[in-house]
């Protein structure tokens, strides 16, 4: 497996969770039930998706069943004309959802596989013309300002053990501190954002980041659902 230069296991070691240790225990448990369960089909996979057809390949993480509520989200917050960054875009599931929707996306990743996949997805579901996909390690290659962010962050604060795993995991919490730090010089005058979190990760970190930010904000969507039979609550949160 590829070990990615910024993901330290020394920072993930090093941070200090907010929930209970009673919690970081389960969150440490469904992290190891993950990492065992591992594998899957190693080949390119098609996926249907709210409407959409998914090319999603090994290196990158597919929709789960509970994705469907944040596309939702994302459907129903979308302006057309809107300018919309998708940050970790992953297969390119929410740009696409906002450029059909009438949106002009710049989707980012640090996953090459993701970029590549999003590229592929965008002139396979009729919007390559609305969708820039791009590198981009947080906000390091974005430019300029936003009506809407749209962000699904690794939940977890683990170091990565390759590109697929990026997704669900982020050492000590560094891309999502700094996505904070640094989201509203992206936004535009009445810009707000869209986020994706759940109890698989430190929520009362996740909630302090938002309350340092000085956000509105709502939660617009939750649901409980289990993960390796531990019920997991997932909420989607608009900011502005």
């Amino acid at each position: 497996m590829t070990k990615l230069d910024h993901q330290s296991t020394s920072e993930a070691e090093s941070y200090r969770p907010l929930v209970s240790q009673e919690r970081v225990k389960e969150i440490k448990e469904l992290r190891r039930a993950m990492t065992t369960q591992g594998g899957g089909e190693e080949s390119e996979q098609t996926h249907p998706f709210l409407g959409l057809t998914l090319r999603v390949p090994s290196q990158v993480m597919t929709p789960c069943p509970v994705s469907p509520m944040l596309g939702g989200a994302v459907f129903a917050e979308v302006q057309p004309g809107d300018r919309v960054l998708d940050m970790g875009t992953g297969s390119g599931s929410l740009a696409l959802i906002a450029a059909k929707k009438g949106a002009d996306v710049l989707a980012v990743d640090l996953n090459p596989h993701a970029v590549a996949a999003v590229r592929v997805n965008a002139e396979l579901n009729g919007v390559a013309d609305r969708v820039e996909a791009r590198a981009s390690d947080v906000f390091d290659s974005v430019e300029g300002r936003f009506d809407l962010i749209v962000f699904n962050p690794p939940f977890q604060w683990f170091a990565a053990t390759d590109y697929a795993d990026v997704a669900g995991t982020d050492a000590g919490y560094q891309a999502l501190t700094r996505f904070f730090r640094e989201a509203r010089a992206h936004l535009t005058e009445k810009g707000r954002m869209i986020l994706f979190f759940s109890t698989m990760g430190d929520v009362e970190y996740f909630e302090k980041l938002v309350a340092d930010g000085g956000f509105d904000h709502k939660v617009v969507f939750s649901t409980t659902q289990p993960v390796f039979d531990m019920p997991v609550e997932f909420t989607v949160h608009r900011l502005s």
